[in-house]
């Protein structure tokens, strides 16, 4: 992922000039990082590359003195003579941070040549993930189904199936989900809001429509269960394995997780031809994660047959 975004333009501090040495520059991209609404986990690991770079350099060599071939330098280095093991991806993520941070500098008169431009990107892209088809969909809401309609009822295999399915949230926003968070009686319909304790993942904060098959479902599970506060309060694991028990009872030959409904979901959004940015506003990830996840989702798109058929 790249540390840029299309928001707020945050300007270097005044004090940054050509002659400033890396590591204080470093330190003061860290509040553009946050400042363009980067994710923790992000910027962290964008700060510790350039500080990685920092600590290969001569400690007095100043901003406008780094030149191309020191970055190449850095980078064979890093493969070959630093003793620890850079994988493919890692290295990718080293390269954009590189070229991301001199390409701060250089927009904003920093430094006059951009050092980092001619250093060449080695993308690397996430195996194509593995999406339910619709046929196993309308198996597995068959069966959750059954399990509603048993001797002893338990909707609570078709609330968490039908609602990962539908919102396409992460396992760790589902387990974060407490009763509040859902909206019966919203003026356009029933809503979902997924929030965030953290100031800085306020970002990732949205609402997403719930249909009248989940909100039946759940007013069943609800009330099976007693629910007080947590819309889920079991074990990640349990969880788990309640996605699993239905992929078994229904003889998928997949591994049906919160992953691949989150998939499943963006996959079905897609072919339904709706809006990219709205999709992309649905899962909670940036524009630039988008790139990646829009480039999946063609290929999915184009592998998958028919339509994923929400019920």
């Amino acid at each position: 992922m790249s540390p840029e975004t299309t928001g707020s333009q945050a300007l270097p501090p005044a004090h940054l000039t050509s002659q400033t040495p890396l590591t204080p520059a470093v330190k003061a991209w860290r509040y553009y990082l946050e400042d363009q609404g980067n994710s923790p986990h992000t910027v962290k690991a964008f700060l510790a590359d350039m500080l990685l770079v920092a600590s290969y350099l001569p400690p007095d060599r100043s901003l406008g003195s780094i030149s191309t071939n020191d970055l190449n330098s850095f980078l064979h280095w890093m493969q070959n003579n630093r003793g620890v093991p850079c994988s493919p991806k890692t290295l990718a993520r080293r390269i954009t941070s590189i070229k991301s941070f001199f390409r701060w500098l250089h927009q904003y008169g920093v430094v006059v040549i951009n050092p980092a431009e001619r250093v060449l990107q080695q993308s690397v892209i996430s195996p194509i993930p593995v999406v339910l088809t619709p046929r196993d969909v309308q198996v597995i809401l068959k069966a959750a189904n059954r399990h509603r309609q048993g001797k002893k009822p338990d909707a609570r295999p078709y609330t968490l199936f039908s609602l990962l399915l539908h919102t396409g949230i992460k396992k760790s926003e589902c387990l974060a989900l407490n009763l509040n968070h859902i909206d019966l009686e919203a003026p356009g319909g029933p809503l979902l809001f997924i929030r965030y304790a953290s100031p800085q993942h306020r970002y990732k904060e949205r609402k997403i429509a719930l249909p009248d098959s989940w909100v039946e479902a759940y007013h069943e599970y609800q009330a099976q269960y007693e629910l007080s506060d947590s819309l889920f309060p079991w074990s990640p694991r349990r969880l788990e394995y309640l996605l699993e028990d239905l992929s078994e009872e229904v003889g998928l030959d997949k591994h049906l997780s919160f992953d691949m409904c989150r998939w499943t979901c963006a996959v079905s959004d897609w072919q339904s031809d709706i809006d990219p940015n709205k999709i992309r506003q649905k899962l909670g990830i940036s524009k630039i994660q988008w790139r990646e996840v829009r480039m999946k989702l063609e290929q999915l798109s184009g592998k998958t047959e028919g339509q994923i058929i929400k019920t």
